[in-house]
């Protein structure tokens, strides 16, 4: 028996967004107020415009079968593929990477939508390999992963193709796959940026550099390290494989391959982004080693949030925002803005709106019989905790300022499309999550 139309949507699910990108709206206002009290950009305006389509959006997937997108999903991601690659070619720059498109003052980020296309082909492709060999399985998956991600990277964009990452993990997870598997990817990861960062860490950030560090900028010793993990990896895997050896040999084998991609990954990442660009992302560590420059951002973050203190100084009486010492303030530092105006409630506020979408998506992701629709759930989960997670981090001063914006509240058609279309996606696959096919 199928829903009728009004019992299909989640209206206390509606109710949330449409708070939170309410409060987004009012604080966009907020950052574009001057201290003269003058709104001296309309970016408001575009904000209501672009929620206004989004909401249409979302209600129209929340009422469409998300079911019938299994048969698109290969078209999307080729789609996806070939936008990205357009983008590269033919985009415009926009904070110093290739990642836009567009005519005139519209522009949209392909990489923002591509999130949704990524989810969906990765979610059939999980649900139908289900049964088969679990390495070739994940080995295909990550497959998937790295073409549009490897293809962000070099606009370059790494705060959006990082998001990508918890997304490919939380679905793999959630599908079942080896967390020996998932560790790899994740110990390779930190593993690439540890290697990629320690050496303008040592010598831009520390005020006691490591000598020994040395041996990631000095080619020839990175290269003799290489090939001696390398020989220890080759080494375990013909012992495992010819000579059944111990089981400390695998460990040895797994964490030595590890080792040796990460550091010649890490070249690469080095390649992409150049070391003034790699400080930008570890001052955070000490943001008063360069206060006037790529430390500004955090120390004047942490002073608006600081500045609001319990109960905030006000709608519209804030400081760091009206007298502009703030920079991107109506996009990564919104929560800056909120937060100063409307001090630790307002933040609490925010907190507890989030947890209770996350709350819901994992409720749904463990009630849902369908299993395509169960991973594009958990895709969804792991994008909007990343984001929440990694943008409220970043204006504390907490992690790396990495341009990964705060879904609902900051301004950006593309991000808010994004963000209320998988909402849309979240309520289709509830009001069908026990219908199996």
């Amino acid at each position: 028996m199928k829903n009728k139309w009004y019992t299909m949507i989640d209206y206390f699910m509606v109710l949330i967004v449409l708070t939170l990108v309410t409060l987004g709206i009012l604080f966009i206002y907020s950052s574009s107020v001057n201290s003269d009290g003058i709104s001296v950009t309309n970016e408001y305006i575009k904000q209501i415009i672009w929620a206004s389509i989004g909401f249409v959006f979302m209600i129209f997937i929340t009422f469409y079968d998300y079911r019938r997108t299994e048969s698109l999903t290969v078209y999307l991601y080729i789609a996806l593929i070939f936008l990205l690659v357009y983008t590269r070619i033919f985009g415009r720059y926009v904070n110093g990477a290739k990642s836009w498109i567009g005519i005139g003052e519209f522009g949209v980020q392909p990489s923002e939508f591509g999130k949704i296309f990524f989810m969906l082909f990765l979610a059939r492709y999980l649900d139908i390999s289900e049964n088969k060999n679990p390495l070739k399985r994940f080995i295909t998956a990550t497959v998937i992963l790295l073409i549009p991600m490897g293809l962000i990277l070099i606009q370059p964009d790494l705060g959006t193709s990082s998001v990508y990452i918890p997304i490919f993990l939380v679905m793999c997870f959630i599908a079942g796959v080896s967390l020996r598997y998932i560790m790899y990817m994740v110990l390779f990861g930190m593993l690439t940026i540890i290697f990629a960062i320690l050496p303008v860490w040592n010598s831009e950030i520390t005020s006691n550099p490591v000598p020994a560090i040395n041996i990631l900028t000095n080619m020839k010793l990175r290269l003799i390290l290489i090939s001696s993990v390398l020989v220890i990896t080759l080494l375990g895997i013909v012992i495992r494989r010819y000579f059944k050896g111990p089981n400390y040999i695998f460990w040895i084998t797994y964490f030595s391959s590890i080792i040796t991609l990460a550091l010649i990954f890490s070249l690469a990442f080095g390649k992409v982004l150049k070391d003034y660009q790699i400080k930008r992302l570890i001052i955070f560590m000490n943001p008063n080693v360069d206060p006037l420059g790529a430390g500004w951002n955090i120390i004047q973050s942490m002073v608006a949030i600081g500045a609001g203190g319990i109960r905030g100084q006000g709608y519209l009486a804030g400081t760091q925002s009206h007298y502009r010492f703030l920079p991107q303030q109506s996009t990564d530092f919104i929560f800056s803005i909120l937060s100063e105006e409307f001090g630790f409630f307002g933040g609490c506020l925010v907190f507890a709106l989030y947890f209770v979408i996350l709350l819901k998506i994992l409720f749904i992701i463990r009630k849902c019989s369908n299993r395509y629709g169960c991973y594009i759930c958990s895709g969804i989960l792991g994008m909007f905790t990343f984001h929440f997670i990694v943008n409220v981090g970043m204006v504390m001063g907490m992690m790396p300022i990495t341009g990964i914006p705060l879904l609902f509240l900051s301004y950006g058609g593309s991000s808010l499309l994004t963000a209320m279309s998988c909402i849309g996606f979240v309520m289709s696959v509830n009001c069908r999550k026990n219908e199996l096919k």
